[in-house]
């Protein structure tokens, strides 16, 4: 199994422009908020708590986060989706929960294409379904980073996948 560096560096790749990582930055989060609508039923309770399938599949993601050798982007990550999965567990029991669900869940993958055209790149998970569970982890790390944290880490991804840039899209038609 492959460590978070490793994990982050390889995601990283196909990240650089300054633009496609601030659309992740929407777009992951409303896709993670738009899983936990679409999968808040059924919910039942266990004490006192409402279990549903976004539960149990936020438990499954956790554990593999926390499990890839840095604590601090495994709980940034855990704790973010926690709090997007809690607050939609609180919405998506309503009817409408299912429609704003599709809704977000279709915004967010159009935002997150939106940020690869000015990448220029094809989305990660194209050759690589881990992707779907690392660009999360990839969303909390540049928020640590954002936030003066694991400022050796972001260190280490430059090194290895390059700085952010912005591609000029102008100069692509003329080549």
């Amino acid at each position: 199994m492959r460590n978070a560096t490793d994990l982050l560096v390889s995601y990283a790749t196909c990240h650089r422009d300054r633009r496609n990582i601030a659309t992740h930055m929407v777009g992951i989060p409303m896709i993670l908020f738009s899983l936990g609508l679409l999968l808040a039923r059924p919910a039942m309770p266990v004490q006192g708590l409402l279990l549903s399938p976004a539960w149990v599949l936020f438990a499954a993601a956790a554990l593999w986060w926390l499990t890839r050798g840095s604590l601090a982007v495994g709980l940034a990550v855990s704790a973010g989706t926690a709090a997007l999965v809690l607050l939609a567990q609180a919405v998506g029991t309503t009817g409408a929960g299912l429609g704003w669900g599709f809704t977000l869940f279709a915004l967010g993958w159009l935002i997150q294409f939106l940020g690869h055209y000015y990448e220029g790149r094809k989305p990660a998970f194209v050759d690589d379904l881990r992707s779907l569970l690392i660009g999360p982890m990839f969303v909390a790390a540049e928020a640590l980073f954002a936030a003066g944290w694991k400022l050796d880490l972001l260190r280490e991804i430059e090194r290895r996948a390059g700085p952010k840039v912005e591609r000029d899209l102008a100069l692509e038609g003329t080549r």
